[in-house]
């Protein structure tokens, strides 16, 4: 038997599917998009867009900017009681209108 595919992408059919309205290529302003260091911003994927993709159990979850890194934003995450740091291109991250509830401790 041929041994079962496990990519990035599996398990994520619901996930990362789009509604009949947002198919397609997002406008160009969502790659403009600029992040303060410091914003919070909510992770949403846009599937149509497979580079800076991050990993789907990053999806929905609500982080800070801690920098720019060329054209990415690096975004720091509380993933229960750690902190992961997420690399990842302004088409898959929103501004968050959610009050910060962590406070990292350095």
């Amino acid at each position: 038997m041929v041994k079962r595919s496990v990519g990035p992408r599996s398990k994520t059919r619901h996930k990362l599917s789009k509604s009949h309205r947002t198919r397609g290529q997002p406008p160009p302003s969502h790659t403009l998009r600029e992040f303060a260091p410091g914003a919070r911003v909510d992770v949403i994927i846009n599937a149509s867009i497979h580079g800076g993709m991050p990993h789907s159990r990053f999806q929905g979850l609500t982080g800070t900017v801690v920098e720019k890194q060329g054209d990415c934003y690096v975004v720091d995450l509380p993933v229960g009681n750690k902190h992961k740091t997420l690399i990842t291109r302004p088409e898959h991250i929103r501004a968050s209108n959610v009050k910060a509830t962590h406070a990292r401790s350095a």
